[in-house]
């Protein structure tokens, strides 16, 4: 019971970590609760979603989805929409593991990241920041040491995105 109040309170410890953000935030839990990268200079859309699955693939990162919610809503709606593309990564074996040693990281899986589309038309890589998440796994742990790699390596994904690098 412990571990599941310990995991529960990490959704409160969103508020006091600060996300890496290349944008000033308006300092709510909304922006604390997740990573934001924004596409640099002359990435189009196209190129950092061809970097992003490259360097998944190259991190052994498995994409086990995709939303193509702009324009799953534009055949809905008849009317286009800003750009909004929901891509799911997952490495199995640590997934596994992490549901075993607590139940309550079932709802973080799939991990996520987000390319979308902001009011000025400018594109960003958006995932939720995983570091309260895995503040929560006893330190020195291998569980704590896998969920650290694969926040690296998510943040590497999200990098390679967002500055258009193979």
């Amino acid at each position: 019971m412990k571990r599941r109040s310990a995991i529960a309170a990490s959704a409160a410890a969103f508020c006091a970590f600060p996300a890496a953000s290349a944008r000033a935030g308006s300092g709510s839990a909304l922006d604390a609760s997740v990573v934001r990268m924004k596409l640099q200079k002359g990435i189009t859309p196209d190129v950092a979603v061809d970097c992003l699955k490259l360097r998944a693939n190259l991190r052994n990162m498995k994409q086990v989805g995709y939303l193509p919610l702009s324009k799953q809503v534009e055949a809905m709606v008849g009317k286009p929409q800003k750009l909004t593309e929901v891509f799911l990564f997952c490495n199995p074996l640590i997934a596994i593991e992490m549901v075993a040693a607590n139940i309550d990281f079932a709802a973080y899986l799939p991990c996520r990241i987000t390319l979308t589309e902001d009011e000025a038309g400018g594109f960003w890589l958006v995932m939720l920041n995983l570091t309260p998440l895995i503040a929560q796994i006893p330190a020195g742990s291998a569980l704590r040491a896998k969920a650290e790699s694969v926040n690296d390596i998510l943040m590497s994904i999200m990098h390679a995105g967002a500055a258009g690098e193979l």
